[in-house]
């Protein structure tokens, strides 16, 4: 696939997945006005949709291009807990951001009460959109639904997403800083949840375990791949290039990639992880040209 094809096919499932973000926010009744800006604010900006793009085109390579709703479901989930993560991480108290996807990050928008708030509602809210409509959707779809919110949990939670972002605090400011750790580190923080949404697209479309097996080791590998590649931009990129302001891993002494192994051996470990997740799609064929291109996108813009 061609960057100009992928860059068409990213577009139009970032069309989908906004419309659908959107239609989640006009949809919430009862939410205070000022919550309901702040949400708004934090999930609604402008964003690559990584997570909710690779749930979709997981979900296409078993049912074609059209996704189920359920996938279409779980897109939205993935994209609500990965902004809610983004607005408490970039707290006072946490990575102390002031600046995310090129905007100012919501407790500089609003306050960080509202912000915290915030970043509750759409933890919460995630697992009611996962739900779906209950009795009105079939057996299977309900089963499928169920596993996903409890692969979702897991992701999110102590072992997995909130628990790489404790390891990454406990870590910051040490002297030496092992590759070992900076792994278990991005494994969990960044990895857990683009395992999840490659594995909650399969699930959504009832994929044999065998292929279920494939897209976790490719979601790991492209987990590692994405977060090690930030760390690389973290250090070498501009503004204008991540939307965020860049060198602050090192002046917090985060526990990265680049701290432990160097910028060269960074790319090192950032490349055979995307030969990883290469691997990992190649007995799909043509149906996981998307996710190939996905991979080296992510690889080429640290290189």
């Amino acid at each position: 696939m061609t960057p100009a094809a992928l860059e068409k096919r990213l577009a139009s499932r970032r069309r989908e997945v906004d419309a659908d973000l959107r239609a989640v926010v006009a949809r919430g009744t009862g939410w205070p006005p000022r919550l309901r800006a702040a949400i708004r604010w934090s999930l609604l900006g402008p964003g690559k949709r990584v997570r909710p793009v690779l749930v979709l085109e997981t979900a296409a390579m078993f049912t074609g291009p059209r996704p189920v709703v359920c996938a279409r479901d779980a897109a939205c989930a993935l994209e609500m807990i990965h902004a809610y993560s983004l607005v408490h991480d970039d707290l006072p108290a946490m990575d102390d951001d002031r600046l995310r996807r090129g905007r100012p990050t919501t407790h500089v928008r609003f306050d960080e009460a509202t912000a915290i708030l915030a970043g509750d509602a759409l933890l919460t809210e995630a697992f009611a959109v996962l739900a779906g409509d209950g009795p009105s959707s079939n057996a299977d779809e309900r089963v499928r639904r169920l596993r996903v919110v409890a692969e979702l949990a897991a992701a999110a939670g102590a072992a997995g997403m909130v628990g790489g972002q404790a390891l990454d605090l406990e870590s910051e400011g040490r002297d030496r800083v092992g590759a070992a750790l900076v792994a278990r580190i991005h494994r969990r923080k960044t990895g857990a949840l683009i395992r999840a949404a490659v594995r909650a697209g399969a699930i959504c479309t009832g994929a044999s375990e065998r292929d279920l097996a494939r897209v976790t080791v490719f979601g790991e590998e492209l987990g590692l791949a994405f977060q090690i590649a930030d760390d690389v931009l973290d250090e070498t990129g501009t503004t204008a290039v991540t939307g965020k302001r860049g060198g602050g891993d090192a002046e917090r002494g985060k526990a990265t990639y680049p701290a432990a192994l160097g910028l060269d051996g960074a790319r090192a470990a950032m490349h055979r992880a995307g030969r990883g997740a290469l691997a990992a799609v190649g007995p799909f064929g043509d149906r996981a040209a998307v996710l190939r291109a996905l991979v080296e996108r992510v690889v080429d813009r640290a290189s």
